[in-house]
């Protein structure tokens, strides 16, 4: 009896578009268009220079792919053996012939289509699968006009991605180029079986309670088509321990023919081995192994196996001080989600490899993150991407793919989009790290933008939601958390925005003390001085961010041509697709920092000079967000802030972005300042801010500036330490509290040592409004200095903070005396006489440094430098260096 086999056509394909007569190669499949017409030099790279625009031609044609492959030998309807032609994904209005007969037509990208065919294949000749490809924005628009009963408002871009069920950043975004491309762009297969485990889900619950041992009841489920007389399970626990099963208990499913549903008895197992977050524990792993049995009793048809770790999440919404607070408790223990939101890593998602998968997620494991955000306008990630986080304990708050737009609702629709998120989340419910599902990204900001009907506490009915001005309220409130419901009872949470806050938060009014907030009122809104935003949290950030050039090496891969090679031309403001950027950029820059220096510094270079300050200005803003917001993690009880992501982590090309990490996977300087502030044990220093400017949007703004005395920063000073913890034993150490003249090197006071332990999964306040008192100082008259605040555990610094005056542009930095040593190979050790700010080593790919982007204070620890990848001597610089 045949059993289960897969062959992936993946080569022997070609192209060409409606106006082609000659059919071209294709290089293998999954494959999009855009990169054949690249491969055959039909269009220059989109990537380079202004080139999106001299490709925009190819998302208006129409475009084909076929290929050939022979009958599987033993297919054929008689011996009761199914052939199926499997898509997993095409992108996106495909319709798909065989042997010149319509087999499918599809308009969802995120759907996958099986058919069967065996009833249509070539007894004595080839198979001919041909796959045309319709232009999304045409179809797009042609559902607009056949739709006029929805107002389809859509932000960022144009308005036909609304009904679309197309990855929405296609269409370009304010980091993202408009790249309309098509094809099959998942794997396309052909199956033969007489019996396919279609569905497995395993149902569990932990159950917890002090002093008691830890109980994991499970239940497996299994969805069968074909003759099985029976199914094995093997359960293999970590260590090889198996419990095995057989599931006898079936019932037909809700399918014609021989389908069945097995359900197992309930599994009990004390003291389970839990998966956990990194940095709290072990990442623990089971493999669920479910065998089909044919009715001999031996034989077997088919067999699929899944990993799985179990753990108990929940989401703390309760009642306290600061309002209703949010956060993630794993098997027990609550956990600051420090991390990132992630975009798809390429305009061309075939070109995303499993490997490149696993180098992002070692990334933001590297940079002490436990959480990542897939933004609801990309994809349902590759399974790749979730088993990375998986294996390396990162935690992922999963978007449904809705994004910045009032929603259709038509049948259609709605039936497209339920069928998209069941595959999807029966696709990826196995993995323990998807732990959050979120109903969109920012629809809800639309609400309140353009005063659509939503009464979130009165009206309660979905149907009347339907006919609303906002309609698709009834996707994120009613069909969503039905499905996640149905599809992961056990082990899925859900959410129905970002931002959301029991219908009150929005990005436009944020709410700070419930949900989750986007804070745009940094770079976006206001454009408040990124030095306000320990003022500016909520009870989970969700998004935050500032814009920063990459590396000069990344720009000189999307820059080709040398006089172009500058902050402000053509090309550099093509690569920033930001609202706004070229006047709030300067802004931050120019309040921050002498743009006169990018005259002269980073070897005579200006491009490198005011890249350097961007990145500068963003670490400085990115490491504030965290600091103070995981300050706000307090202790059990007092959660003000249960998180911090910041916009972004990544880019889809190499561009101008909020990206902390960009696309070629080089790091800019506030990737650091995230791991220096995520890091298990970190302390911090924040000294009293002064505004030294006034700006249209503050409270104080007059024609007369004069209240604005820039002395204050020197007479009027207070400062704050503090130590936080995701530890989960107390830590005892010592914080060593210095004040170092920038214009000497030498402390103008003695130093603060304070014995501290510190709290377990907290924060411990060390300092809280201390102030400075000059008659104590050692200098005769007021100075400019440095906070150094350094963590001291087992005669060991384990961290350090500094705190600057404000703004970096009033001080000078004469003759830093920096010093740069190799001592062995592949370490670089970095000191100073005088107080430094933003030392940054020039990145480039591949090369990769444990450290960079950071401040020197004389007297310090060397900060020692890890180099790998690297045989040259590294390229440096700091603010003001002449």
């Amino acid at each position: 009896m045949a059993r289960h086999t897969v062959h992936v056509l993946s080569s022997g394909w070609e192209f060409k578009s409606e106006a082609d007569e000659k059919w071209l190669p294709v290089s293998q499949v999954p494959s999009n268009i855009h990169t054949e017409l690249m491969r055959h030099h039909l269009i220059p790279d989109p990537f380079k220079d202004r080139n999106e625009l001299e490709v925009a031609w190819v998302a208006e044609r129409t475009w084909s792919y076929r290929t050939t492959f022979t009958t599987p030998s033993d297919g054929g309807r008689a011996r009761g053996v199914k052939v199926d032609l499997v898509f997993e994904g095409l992108d996106t209005f495909a319709t798909v012939t065989l042997n010149d007969r319509v087999i499918l037509k599809s308009d969802n990208m995120f759907v996958e289509h099986r058919v069967s065919i065996e009833h249509l294949l070539a007894e004595n000749a080839d198979n001919v699968l041909e796959i045309v490809f319709e232009p999304a924005r045409r179809r797009g628009l042609e559902l607009v006009k056949a739709h006029p009963e929805h107002d389809f408002i859509v932000h960022q871009t144009d308005v036909t991605r609304g009904p679309v069920r197309k990855a929405q950043y296609h269409w370009g975004w304010d980091w993202g180029p408009i790249l309309l491309t098509c094809g099959p762009w998942k794997p396309v297969m052909l199956e033969t079986y007489v019996s396919r485990i279609e569905d497995i889900r395993v149902d569990y619950d932990i159950h917890m309670s002090q002093g008691a041992a830890t109980v994991l009841e499970a239940t497996i489920h299994a969805h069968v088509l074909g003759p099985a007389a029976e199914l094995e399970v093997e359960l293999v626990f970590p260590g090889e321990h198996v419990q095995a099963l057989t599931l006898r208990d079936r019932r037909d499913a809700p399918h014609s023919g021989s389908s069945w549903r097995y359900t197992s008895t309930k599994l009990r197992s004390e003291n389970p081995q839990l998966w956990w977050p990194r940095g709290y524990g072990p990442q623990d792993l089971c493999e669920v192994r479910v065998r089909s049995i044919a009715g001999d009793g031996s034989t077997v048809l088919a067999e699929e196996k899944k990993a799985i770790g179990f753990r108990k999440a929940e989401l703390i919404q309760e009642k306290d001080q600061f309002g209703q607070s949010f956060y993630f408790r794993i098997n027990g223990v609550d956990v600051f989600s420090g991390g990132s939101c992630w975009i798809p890593a390429h305009s061309f998602l075939p070109e995303v490899s499993p490997q490149h998968y696993r180098d992002w997620i070692e990334l933001l494991a590297e940079g002490n993150q436990t959480i990542i955000r897939v933004w609801g306008g990309g994809i349902y990630e590759a399974d790749a991407f979730y088993t990375a986080c998986d294996e390396l304990g990162i935690l992922v708050w999963q978007d449904f793919m809705f994004a910045c737009a009032s929603y259709p609702t038509y049948p259609d629709f709605l039936a497209s989009v339920e069928t998209e998120a069941r595959q999807n989340m029966r696709r990826l419910r196995h993995h323990p790290s998807v732990t959050l599902w979120c109903g969109n990204n920012e629809d809800y900001q639309l609400v309140e933008r353009y005063n659509l009907e939503y009464n979130f506490d009165s009206d309660k009915d979905p149907q009347s939601w339907l006919k609303s001005t906002f309609p698709a309220r009834y996707i994120y409130e009613h069909l969503l958390p039905t499905i996640v419901q149905d599809e992961s009872p056990s082990s899925a949470l859900y959410h129905p925005s970002s931002p959301w806050g029991n219908g009150r938060s929005t990005t436009l009014q944020v709410d700070a003390t419930v949900g989750d907030v986007h804070q745009w009122d940094l770079w976006n809104g206001e454009a408040k001085p990124w030095q306000r935003l320990p003022q500016m949290g909520g009870r989970f950030v969700s998004e935050f961010g500032m814009v920063a050039y990459p590396h000069v090496d990344t720009i000189e891969q999307f820059v080709t041509e040398p006089a172009e090679r500058r902050a402000g031309s053509a090309t550099m403001d093509f690569h920033n697709k930001a609202v706004a950027h070229e006047r709030r950029l300067l802004a931050y820059v120019g309040e921050n920092f002498r743009l006169v220096e990018c005259q002269w510094a980073c070897r005579g270079d200006p491009l490198a000079a005011f890249a350097h300050l961007t990145q500068v200005l963003q670490a400085d803003a990115v490491g504030a967000g965290y600091r103070s917001w995981r300050r706000h993690w307090g202790r059990e009880g007092a959660r003000r802030c249960g998180g911090v992501l910041v916009w972004q982590l990544n880019d889809c090309w190499p561009v101008v972005s909020w990206a902390v990490v960009d696309y070629y996977r080089v790091r800019k300087p506030a990737f650091y300042a995230i791991q220096r502030a995520m890091a298990p044990l970190a302390v911090g220093v924040a000294r009293k801010f002064h505004d030294w400017t006034a700006r249209p949007a503050d409270a104080l703004w007059r024609r007369n500036t004069g209240h604005v005395d820039h002395r204050t920063a020197l007479t009027d000073i207070s400062f704050d330490v503090w130590v936080a913890s995701s530890k989960l034993e107390t830590a005892t150490g010592k914080v060593v509290v210095r004040f170092v003249s920038i214009r000497t090197g030498e402390d103008v006071r003695e130093r603060i040592v304070e014995e501290v332990e510190v709290r377990a999964n907290g924060t411990t306040e060390v300092l809280v409004g201390c102030k400075f008192d000059w008659d104590k100082a050692s200098v005769a008259e007021p100075e400019h200095f440095v906070i150094q605040a350094a963590l001291w555990v087992g005669g060991v610094q384990v961290s350090s903070d500094t705190s600057w005056p404000d703004p970096i542009k009033y001080l000078d930095f004469p003759d830093r005396g920096i010093t740069v040593k190799t001592p062995s190979q592949g370490l670089v050790e970095v000191s100073a006489a005088k107080p430094v700010k933003g030392f940054v080593f020039a990145e480039r790919q591949g090369v990769k440094l444990s450290d960079n982007g950071f401040d020197l204070v004389p007297g310090d620890e060397p900060r020692l430098v890890r180099v790998e990848g690297s045989r040259d001597e590294l390229s440096w610089t700091f603010v003001g260096r002449s």
